[in-house]
Protein backbone atom coordinates (compact mmCIF):
# COMPACT_ATOMS: atom_id res chain seq x y z
CA UNK A 1 0.00 0.00 0.00
CA UNK A 2 2.72 2.57 0.82
CA UNK A 3 4.67 1.73 -2.22
CA UNK A 4 0.88 2.75 -4.41
CA UNK A 5 0.05 5.67 -2.37
CA UNK A 6 3.66 7.26 -3.91
CA UNK A 7 3.60 6.01 -7.32
CA UNK A 8 0.72 8.39 -7.51
CA UNK A 9 2.28 11.48 -6.66
CA UNK A 10 3.20 11.46 -2.89
CA UNK A 11 6.98 11.77 -3.90
CA UNK A 12 6.72 14.54 -6.30
CA UNK A 13 10.57 14.51 -6.40
CA UNK A 14 10.80 11.45 -8.21
CA UNK A 15 8.33 11.99 -10.67
CA UNK A 16 9.40 10.95 -14.14
CA UNK A 17 8.04 12.53 -17.63
CA UNK A 18 6.47 10.03 -18.73
CA UNK A 19 5.98 12.13 -22.35
CA UNK A 20 10.27 12.56 -22.19
CA UNK A 21 10.69 8.90 -21.16
CA UNK A 22 8.68 7.82 -24.42
CA UNK A 23 10.47 10.93 -26.89
CA UNK A 24 12.42 10.24 -29.59
CA UNK A 25 14.97 12.46 -28.23
CA UNK A 26 15.21 10.10 -24.82
CA UNK A 27 15.02 6.81 -27.00
CA UNK A 28 18.15 8.53 -29.40
CA UNK A 29 20.60 8.61 -26.06
CA UNK A 30 20.35 4.86 -26.16
CA UNK A 31 21.51 4.84 -29.94
CA UNK A 32 25.34 4.43 -29.67
CA UNK A 33 25.92 3.25 -26.29
CA UNK A 34 26.90 -0.31 -27.65
CA UNK A 35 27.64 -1.38 -31.09
CA UNK A 36 24.67 -3.64 -31.04
CA UNK A 37 21.67 -2.36 -31.92
CA UNK A 38 19.89 -4.61 -30.49
CA UNK A 39 21.64 -4.21 -26.88
CA UNK A 40 20.69 -0.44 -27.36
CA UNK A 41 17.06 -1.34 -27.23
CA UNK A 42 16.75 -3.83 -25.02
CA UNK A 43 18.59 -0.59 -22.62
CA UNK A 44 16.27 2.01 -23.67
CA UNK A 45 12.99 -0.50 -23.46
CA UNK A 46 14.18 -1.83 -19.81
CA UNK A 47 15.07 2.01 -18.70
CA UNK A 48 11.38 3.19 -20.35
CA UNK A 49 9.79 0.39 -18.16
CA UNK A 50 11.42 0.52 -14.78
CA UNK A 51 11.05 4.25 -14.97
CA UNK A 52 7.10 3.85 -15.65
CA UNK A 53 7.22 1.68 -12.78
CA UNK A 54 8.94 3.82 -10.19
CA UNK A 55 8.04 7.17 -10.97
CA UNK A 56 6.85 8.84 -7.56
CA UNK A 57 8.77 6.44 -5.58
CA UNK A 58 11.85 6.44 -3.84
CA UNK A 59 12.36 2.79 -5.14
CA UNK A 60 15.05 1.12 -7.82
CA UNK A 61 14.31 -1.56 -10.68
CA UNK A 62 17.09 -3.03 -11.84
CA UNK A 63 18.36 -5.53 -15.20
CA UNK A 64 20.96 -7.33 -16.32
CA UNK A 65 21.54 -7.64 -19.61
CA UNK A 66 23.61 -9.87 -21.98
CA UNK A 67 26.17 -7.70 -24.14
CA UNK A 68 25.92 -9.39 -26.94
CA UNK A 69 22.13 -10.30 -27.73
CA UNK A 70 20.48 -8.32 -25.73
CA UNK A 71 18.80 -10.49 -23.58
CA UNK A 72 17.84 -9.84 -20.35
CA UNK A 73 19.29 -12.44 -17.90
CA UNK A 74 18.08 -10.89 -14.68
CA UNK A 75 15.46 -8.39 -13.18
CA UNK A 76 14.29 -6.51 -9.86
CA UNK A 77 11.34 -4.46 -10.22
CA UNK A 78 9.78 -5.64 -6.89
CA UNK A 79 12.27 -3.85 -4.55
CA UNK A 80 11.16 -2.36 -1.11
CA UNK A 81 14.57 -1.34 -0.40
CA UNK A 82 14.82 2.62 -0.42
CA UNK A 83 17.70 3.86 -3.25
CA UNK A 84 19.34 0.18 -3.38
CA UNK A 85 19.05 -3.40 -5.12
CA UNK A 86 20.06 -6.15 -2.14
CA UNK A 87 21.55 -8.56 -4.38
CA UNK A 88 19.84 -12.00 -3.13
CA UNK A 89 21.63 -15.59 -3.38
CA UNK A 90 20.21 -16.40 -7.02
CA UNK A 91 21.17 -13.24 -8.08
CA UNK A 92 24.89 -13.56 -7.09
CA UNK A 93 24.55 -17.33 -8.62
CA UNK A 94 23.41 -16.23 -11.86
CA UNK A 95 25.45 -13.15 -12.92
CA UNK A 96 28.65 -15.52 -11.41
CA UNK A 97 28.19 -17.50 -14.68
CA UNK A 98 27.78 -14.98 -17.62
CA UNK A 99 30.65 -12.77 -18.53
CA UNK A 100 29.96 -9.60 -20.15
CA UNK A 101 26.77 -8.33 -17.85
CA UNK A 102 25.25 -4.66 -18.80
CA UNK A 103 23.20 -3.52 -15.78
CA UNK A 104 20.79 -0.77 -16.07
CA UNK A 105 18.77 0.91 -12.71
CA UNK A 106 16.82 3.68 -11.81
CA UNK A 107 18.28 6.59 -9.55
CA UNK A 108 14.80 8.52 -8.09
CA UNK A 109 17.27 11.30 -6.84
CA UNK A 110 18.82 11.80 -10.40
CA UNK A 111 22.07 11.23 -9.00
CA UNK A 112 25.25 10.28 -11.11
CA UNK A 113 26.55 6.89 -10.33
CA UNK A 114 27.00 5.97 -6.10
CA UNK A 115 30.30 4.38 -5.17
CA UNK A 116 28.60 1.62 -4.70
CA UNK A 117 27.89 1.23 -8.31
CA UNK A 118 31.14 1.48 -9.29
CA UNK A 119 32.05 -1.37 -6.85
CA UNK A 120 28.89 -3.45 -7.79
CA UNK A 121 30.70 -3.01 -11.41
CA UNK A 122 33.98 -4.07 -10.63
CA UNK A 123 33.34 -7.10 -8.13
CA UNK A 124 30.63 -8.78 -10.08
CA UNK A 125 32.21 -8.34 -13.36
CA UNK A 126 30.25 -5.96 -15.25
CA UNK A 127 31.18 -4.82 -18.61
CA UNK A 128 29.82 -1.81 -17.66
CA UNK A 129 26.34 -0.34 -15.63
CA UNK A 130 23.75 2.80 -16.98
CA UNK A 131 21.94 4.52 -14.42
CA UNK A 132 18.76 5.94 -15.80
CA UNK A 133 17.89 8.95 -13.62
CA UNK A 134 14.21 10.01 -13.05
CA UNK A 135 15.00 13.46 -14.76
CA UNK A 136 15.60 11.97 -17.69
CA UNK A 137 19.37 11.77 -17.19
CA UNK A 138 21.52 8.63 -18.14
CA UNK A 139 25.04 7.70 -16.74
CA UNK A 140 27.18 5.18 -18.24
CA UNK A 141 30.34 3.81 -15.42
CA UNK A 142 32.71 1.46 -15.13
CA UNK A 143 35.23 0.04 -13.07
CA UNK A 144 38.46 -2.22 -12.89
CA UNK A 145 38.95 -1.54 -9.08
CA UNK A 146 37.02 -0.99 -5.81
CA UNK A 147 36.94 2.40 -3.92
CA UNK A 148 36.70 3.21 -0.74
CA UNK A 149 33.56 4.49 0.73
CA UNK A 150 35.12 6.42 3.35
CA UNK A 151 37.38 8.08 0.80
CA UNK A 152 34.33 9.12 -1.37
CA UNK A 153 32.53 10.42 1.52
CA UNK A 154 35.52 12.76 2.57
CA UNK A 155 35.33 14.32 -1.06
CA UNK A 156 31.73 14.74 -1.33
CA UNK A 157 31.89 15.96 2.21
CA UNK A 158 34.50 18.56 0.84
CA UNK A 159 32.95 19.64 -2.11
CA UNK A 160 29.64 20.09 -0.30
CA UNK A 161 31.88 22.62 1.91
CA UNK A 162 32.85 24.37 -1.13
CA UNK A 163 29.39 25.15 -1.72
CA UNK A 164 28.33 22.63 -4.32
CA UNK A 165 24.61 20.81 -4.09
CA UNK A 166 24.54 17.49 -4.05
CA UNK A 167 24.56 16.87 -7.31
CA UNK A 168 27.89 18.44 -8.41
CA UNK A 169 29.23 17.36 -4.68
CA UNK A 170 29.04 14.23 -6.30
CA UNK A 171 29.78 14.64 -9.94
CA UNK A 172 33.01 16.28 -8.61
CA UNK A 173 33.82 13.58 -6.56
CA UNK A 174 33.91 11.13 -9.55
CA UNK A 175 35.74 13.46 -11.52
CA UNK A 176 38.27 13.47 -8.54
CA UNK A 177 38.61 10.04 -8.74
CA UNK A 178 38.72 9.23 -12.20
CA UNK A 179 42.46 10.95 -11.53
CA UNK A 180 43.47 8.27 -9.57
CA UNK A 181 41.47 5.19 -10.13
CA UNK A 182 40.49 3.05 -12.63
CA UNK A 183 36.94 4.08 -13.30
CA UNK A 184 34.84 5.80 -15.95
CA UNK A 185 31.65 7.45 -16.42
CA UNK A 186 30.05 10.45 -18.49
CA UNK A 187 26.19 11.42 -19.00
CA UNK A 188 24.99 10.12 -22.55
CA UNK A 189 24.02 13.48 -24.78
CA UNK A 190 22.73 13.71 -28.03
CA UNK A 191 25.10 15.03 -30.36
CA UNK A 192 23.79 17.94 -32.81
Amino acid sequence: MALELQRYGRNKSTLVNKAYIESGEYRRKFDKITDITRVNKALYDCAKMALIHRSGTVYEDMYWIDSKTGDIILSVTDSIDERAIIYTDKIKKTISKIENIITIHTHPSSMPPSINDFNSCYKNGYRFGVVACHNGKIFIYSSQQEISQALYDLYVEAFSEDGFDEFNAQLKTLEKLRENYLIKFEEVVING
